[in-house]
């Protein structure tokens, strides 16, 4: 008996899309692992996720991921709301934090504040309205609008870059306040006394405030002195505004023999600014700043600054949300990072 010669495959209509069954047949399994592949790509073997990935490259398959989270009330995305997106240590959480969710299947959309609380609010019932699995906030301090808002989202939420007794949810962490008065015992140590804090007390960054408090005890208990502070108002988070800052300092206390900037990037621009001026750094004023931006070792001379690790902010908050949208309890909802004093040769 004569076989019937073997069917071809039927070629694909240029006006029908590639089905997950066309990805399953080029990759030799079932749609059922193509989809796990999909939407959770750490749930199958590395052999296998290698042959599906590798089809679905070559077919140019794309999930139609509007049908599958209208089928099961997931989006697969998260959203994260931080104060600017050009701060290094803002992108190193937001990088590590993408990174981790991304190898189980989650994509992120990250919205800026640029430091206002009623902005926060605004930008956060915008991507609710995108039904997000998770969020992640920077900041412990919410206007009362933001807070109604994440209690009500039903979703879980992990706040980050500060600490609370009280966080909304998950939080990923540490104390600013007590960082700063590490960097005040650290000034005091080095034998400076007349110690000025430069930041931005009045721009809705409730962190700065916090570090600004710090300062203000460390200088009370180890001091006993008055606090001795300036203000950039509402000015942008640049080294020009550090120049600015550091003149303020110079002119309101002439005798300081220190500054600590509430953030390394006013500190590098009024470091530079002393370089250029001729201002010896150490000796006639040490400057200090805070984060350990990249820049920072870089510049000369070396700032000293506080050092957090904003990495591990984002690797953490993913683990926790990553737990919480599975279902399962988190054991430690609120995981305290730490933060050291990186001492260089500018104090």
């Amino acid at each position: 008996m004569t076989q019937p010669p073997p069917r071809r495959p039927r070629k694909r209509s240029a006006t029908r899309s590639v089905t997950l069954s066309d990805v399953a047949a080029a990759a030799g399994v079932s749609a059922q692992t193509v989809s796990r592949v999909v939407r959770d790509p750490l749930s199958v073997s590395d052999e296998t996720r290698a042959r599906v990935q590798a089809a679905l490259k070559a077919t140019g398959y794309v999930p139609n991921l509007a049908a599958s989270n209208l089928a099961s009330n997931r989006s697969r995305t998260v959203a994260a709301l931080v104060p600017q997106i050009n701060a290094s240590v803002f992108a190193d959480t937001v990088h590590a934090f993408s990174t981790a969710l991304a190898a189980h299947g989650y994509q992120i959309f990250v919205g800026t504040t640029d430091y206002r609380p009623e902005h926060e609010e605004a930008v956060l019932r915008s991507f609710l309205g995108r039904r997000p699995d998770g969020l992640l906030m920077v900041g412990t301090r919410h206007t009362p609008g933001t807070l109604t808002l994440l209690k009500a989202a039903g979703v879980p939420v992990v706040e980050t870059w500060g600490w609370s007794g009280d966080p909304v949810d998950l939080l990923v962490g540490f104390s600013n306040a007590a960082a700063a008065a590490a960097m005040v015992g650290h000034l005091v140590e080095r034998g400076r006394r007349r110690i000025t804090f430069a930041g931005r007390h009045t721009s809705g960054d409730p962190r700065a405030a916090e570090r600004l408090d710090g300062y203000t005890g460390a200088v009370r208990d180890l001091l006993g002195g008055e606090a001795r502070t300036v203000d950039a108002g509402p000015e942008p988070v640049t080294m020009d505004t550090g120049v600015a800052l550091l003149d303020l300092a110079l002119e309101r206390y002439p005798d300081s023999d220190a500054v600590m900037f509430s953030s390394d990037v006013f500190a590098a621009g009024a470091l530079q600014a002393c370089v250029r001026r001729g201002i010896d750094v150490p000796g006639r004023l040490a400057v200090a700043g805070f984060g350990d931006f990249e820049l920072a070792r870089h510049l000369v001379p070396a700032l000293t600054t506080v050092a957090v690790p904003s990495a591990l902010i984002g690797e953490l908050s993913a683990e926790l949300l990553l737990t919480r949208m599975r279902g399962a309890a988190v054991d430690v909802p609120h995981r305290d990072v730490g933060y050291r004093v990186v001492a260089r040769e500018s104090t």
